[in-house]
């Protein structure tokens, strides 16, 4: 039986990263190192995240600007209220990037408001709300 136990975001701050994730609703689990590298298990959103700390870290490559990146896209969440959880991170972070401001999405037969913002390291998280 398969069952997800954790996606593994490298960082090029891990204090920035966790603050960031803790203002998602994320709780630090465990703290530890790899060798040389800070690392941390979170949990919430019904999942969990592991954010490592790059020693030498380069730009991350841009994943939702670049239409011909190959790999990982993106995390997306579910969310009661889009506009509120954009506030709300406004009020803990201070400041948010937006990547792209909420809009209406058809995804099958439902239709979402969706908006992209990004963490620390420029990664793109969706959050969606249905409407």
């Amino acid at each position: 039986m398969l069952r997800h136990h954790h996606t593994s975001i490298k960082t090029a701050d891990i204090f920035a990263a966790i603050a960031f994730y803790e203002a998602l609703g994320f709780e630090v689990e465990t703290r530890f190192t790899a060798g040389i590298t800070l690392a941390c298990w979170l949990h919430g959103a019904g999942t969990n995240l592991e954010l490592m700390q790059v020693p030498e870290p380069k730009p991350a490559a841009d994943s939702f600007g670049d239409e011909h990146y190959v790999g990982y896209y993106h995390l997306s969440f579910h969310v009661d209220d889009l506009e509120q959880v954009l506030k709300d991170l406004m009020d803990k972070l201070g400041k948010v990037k937006l990547i792209l401001p909420p809009r209406d999405q058809e995804i099958g037969d439902r239709t979402y408001k969706v908006a992209f913002i990004a963490d620390p390291d420029g990664l793109p998280i969706e959050l969606m709300q249905l409407i």
